[in-house]
């Protein structure tokens, strides 16, 4: 069974154009006009990833993607014409994967869809009965075979992208990776002017994971080279 997409946008033609160009790659599609219509959706059906716009009657992109995240990890890629770094941080802190300047590049928008459905998938099921591999690091325990990362022996709700930065992190230990090669490790794609992308995510995880974020005990940045989760004694 293929994977289903869900694309929103108040413009019917651009929605109608996306489909297009994701049933030729195989997936199935369904279509919102509107933030509400949109939750409406995903409550009543089995939805994969989402492909969302910013600017929309009843419920904005925003709004949306926020009310989302209260239930659900799927990949949600933000569509907007703004272009602004400023936007495209908003986009990404209110919990979106990714960020998408209008107008578009078909195969661009290809390209990152199969990404991040790929990430979303490889995570496995969560449930599944295997208590090996796990990394044990203080507090935090990442469970590889689950894709599970647990805090003070309590599991921790992370999107698909926020599981792949933790997992790569937590298995070197003190190791400094810089912005670029998270992100090409991450999103499998090559990092150009991936600072803002790479800071957003982190600075969620930090919400997530810390007892206080602004002063982080276990992921911390080195300034001027990239991001670490810090080695603590056994």
């Amino acid at each position: 069974m293929s994977e289903c997409i869900l694309v929103v946008d108040d413009d019917r033609e651009i929605v109608r154009a996306i489909a297009i160009l994701l049933e030729k790659e195989g997936y199935q599609v369904l279509k919102a006009y509107d933030g509400m219509q949109a939750l409406e959706l995903i409550a009543e059906q089995k939805v994969h990833l989402v492909i969302m716009d910013v600017m929309m009657p009843k419920l904005d992109g925003l709004s949306a993607v926020l009310k989302i995240r209260e239930r659900k990890n799927i990949p949600i890629i933000v569509l907007s014409a703004k272009s602004e770094d400023t936007d495209k941080v908003l986009g990404l802190s209110m919990g979106a994967d990714d960020y998408v300047a209008k107008p578009y590049n078909p195969q661009e928008l290809a390209a990152r869809v199969k990404s991040h459905l790929r990430r979303y998938t490889s995570l496995g099921d969560i449930h599944k009965a295997d208590d090996d591999g796990c990394i044990t690091n203080g507090r935090l325990e990442f469970h590889t075979n689950e894709r599970v990362l647990y805090v003070d022996k309590e599991p921790v709700r992370l999107t698909a992208t926020e599981t792949k930065i933790m997992e790569l992190l937590m298995k070197y230990p003190g190791r400094v990776f810089p912005a670029e090669e998270i992100y090409e490790r991450v999103w499998n794609e090559q990092g150009y002017a991936c600072e803002n992308t790479v800071m957003v995510h982190i600075r969620r995880i930090r919400e997530k994971i810390e007892l206080n974020p602004k002063e982080p005990e276990y992921l911390k940045v080195v300034w001027g080279i990239g991001y670490k989760i810090e080695k603590m004694e056994k």
